[in-house]
């Protein structure tokens, strides 16, 4: 009897968040268990080239194995780097809010 593995494949969107539970051979990668799991049919618009995958919150590449448990994460590429809005920001002096703003008696 082979060996087999349990891993999670979760996809976020705005309202919602997907989890797709996947059972694969020892042994399997990453991008075998998203291929199987059926979240990029469901979901056409996720490319694995843009849309980065990870393990438990860290990055991770797709011909990666896995363990038994992983949790799958597809993360969404971002429309902008948040470095460079920044250095914007600063060059044209717009002051960016920290926290909840100032206290009393300050």
């Amino acid at each position: 009897m082979s060996e087999s593995i349990t891993v999670e494949v979760v996809y976020a969107l705005p309202q919602k968040q997907e989890i797709f539970t996947v059972r694969l051979p020892a042994g399997s990668t990453l991008r075998e268990a998203v291929e199987a799991s059926g979240v990029m049919k469901k979901y056409p618009e996720i490319d694995l080239a843009k849309d980065k995958p990870g393990v438990y919150a860290k990055l991770a590449k797709p011909d990666a194995p896995l363990r038994d448990r992983d949790r799958i994460e597809i993360y969404h590429h971002l429309i902008a780097d948040p470095k460079e809005v920044r250095k914007q920001r600063a060059a044209q002096g717009k002051v960016m809010k920290k926290g909840a703003g100032e206290t009393v008696g300050e």
